[in-house]
């Protein structure tokens, strides 16, 4: 079935997120009066990504997630401040402003008149909304689904049924999904009977072993750049199968 419906998500897919995280944290650290050292980032990182899994698991709610990651991190410091504070600072230094993916802003640019385009993310509504509005792309997408607006979350298949419900005409043989997250995305995907696209550029430091939720959850395709989504799409609408897409499958 040729492709008509292409589901982003927006997270280090579409914006640069570890970017505006990294940028965030640190002035929230700041105006805190905690040094925004390079171990704090980091330890913050970790935390932040377990916090997220166990969210994905289904065993914390997104509010839980916001707070949680900065009482272990204040805990481990040694620190006496108030997660929900430093939370709302967070969020507000996050809202502010965007970076791309390189190429993001052209693809969807190129993948707009011949596809319906919708996104759907796992953030924070007012901060995605935020984001968005700063980076003036929501007028590609025919819907936009964030899960706490929902009430469901990626990877649930309840969270996909209500996408769907609200898609004109949509047919899961139609559909595609383009996330970085195998856990959320691809494996959300998967769940929805929907075919998966992984993003995943090449990172610096990547040590070649497997982690087993790369062996656990496989996608359809791989792609290392945006740029080589288009010849994918055109690829699997003809049956030819996925090219090399520069990463990995």
């Amino acid at each position: 079935m040729l492709i008509k419906y292409i589901l982003f998500d927006l997270d280090d897919t579409l914006l640069d997120f570890q970017k505006a995280e990294r940028l965030a944290l640190s002035r929230t650290l700041t105006e805190l009066g905690i040094a925004s050292e390079e171990k704090i980032l980091k330890r913050y990182n970790e935390l932040n990504l377990a916090q997220w899994k166990r969210l994905e698991r289904g065993k914390l709610t997104l509010d839980q997630v916001k707070t949680e990651r900065y009482r272990l991190l204040f805990g481990e410091l040694g620190i006496e401040e108030s997660p929900a504070k430093a939370t709302a600072i967070y969020e507000k230094f996050l809202g502010m402003g965007h970076f791309f993916i390189e190429g993001a802003p052209e693809l969807l640019e190129t993948l707009s008149p011949r596809y319906h385009l919708y996104l759907v993310s796992n953030g924070t509504p007012h901060v995605q909304h935020s984001r968005l509005d700063s980076a003036g792309i929501e007028r590609y997408f025919d819907g936009i689904f964030i899960s706490q607006e929902i009430g469901y979350k990626k990877p649930d298949r309840e969270f996909f049924d209500w996408c769907f419900a609200r898609i004109p005409g949509f047919s899961a043989d139609e559909a595609v999904i383009v996330g970085d997250s195998l856990t959320s995305d691809i494996q959300g995907g998967k769940n929805a009977g929907i075919r998966t696209i992984w993003f995943h550029p090449a990172k610096e430091g990547e040590d070649g072993k497997v982690p087993e939720e790369r062996r656990r959850i496989v996608p359809d395709a791989t792609i290392g750049s945006l740029a080589k989504l288009p010849d994918l799409l055109k690829a699997m609408d003809s049956g030819s199968g996925a090219p090399d897409t520069g990463a990995e499958r």
